[in-house]
């Protein structure tokens, strides 16, 4: 293993296993295989360095989430404004649809886990469910992925390797995408008409380029997707902002420009209904893997 600075490398080539320290977390990370390229924007273990009790919120990313607890899980997961119960968790590994709004995570410190970030249709082929079951949910993995899952997750805490943890789950994520259905090629091609142009592309416009009505675009789209054309394209804008916003030379009237809010009021309002923040609160928190540090 060579190591410089806060970053460990263990093992040659490109299939090396990377271990670097970020804040008060180790991160664990190693390219993934080419069959799973195309589902995932992020896939990596961590640790925390000190079993801190710590808060996050989660906000909105246009992206599925499997977290797989290999240490303590998570106290309680609420969705913020919520006052129903919160989330209670057996196994600790959970998953995430796509969301709307934030969610309030409470953990008691000593986090170990392998996260996952999905795009909606690699989520869809792997969940083999509809995605709006999963919208503004978090659920059981086993409740998703059935029994298996628990055997997985069993084999991955008992495995102290990184690089053998990684084979195991490369494993069965190939295996159970191979079996997964597929999304409609016309959803497909929208998803990624939106998310190229960042969510401002007029759904009427997606329609007509996919050859299908509004009403059934919405319909078909909803279901594999997870939310609405409209709600993604919201979505997409504002973690396009999120984005933007940790830029030095970023400013509200820039962001506000490249993103497409009609004004400063505007990027205000969308902070506030998806991430229950403002602009200015984001630009200065410190904000890792969709998780805002309270």
């Amino acid at each position: 293993m060579s190591v410089a600075g806060r970053t460990a490398i263990a093992g040659q080539g490109d299939r090396a296993v990377r271990v670097t320290r970020v804040g008060a977390r180790w991160r664990v990370t190693r390219p993934w295989p080419a069959q799973l390229r195309p589902i995932l924007h992020s896939y990596a273990g961590y640790w925390d360095a000190a079993a801190t009790p710590y808060r996050v919120r989660l906000v909105p990313t246009g992206r599925a989430v499997v977290v797989i607890s290999l240490g303590e899980p998570f106290a309680q997961i609420r969705r913020l404004g919520d006052a129903g119960p919160a989330f209670s968790q057996v196994t600790g590994s959970l998953v995430a649809g796509l969301e709307d709004g934030s969610r309030v995570c409470d953990h008691p410190g000593g986090q170990e886990a392998i996260r996952l970030e999905l795009t909606p249709l690699g989520a869809y082929r792997l969940f083999a469910v509809p995605m709006g079951e999963l919208t503004n949910r978090v659920v059981e993995l086993c409740d998703v992925l059935g029994p298996e899952a628990g055997v997985l997750v069993e084999q991955l805490a008992a495995t102290r390797d990184w690089a053998a943890r990684f084979d195991l789950l490369d494993i069965a994520l190939s295996a159970r995408l191979a079996r997964g259905p597929l999304p409609a090629p016309e959803v497909g091609h929208a998803w990624r008409l939106l998310s190229d142009a960042h969510g401002n592309l007029p759904v009427a416009r997606i329609a007509a380029e996919v050859g299908w009505s509004q009403g059934h675009l919405v319909r078909r789209f909803t279901e594999q997707v997870g939310l609405t054309p409209k709600m993604s394209a919201r979505v997409l804008r504002f973690h396009r902002a999120v984005r933007l916003l940790t830029r030095e030379d970023a400013t509200p009237t820039r962001v506000t420009a490249a993103c497409g809010f009609y004004d400063q009021a505007h990027l205000n309002r969308e902070f506030r209904a998806l991430a229950g923040t403002t602009p200015g609160r984001m630009a200065t928190a410190r904000v890792a893997e969709g998780a805002l540090a309270l």
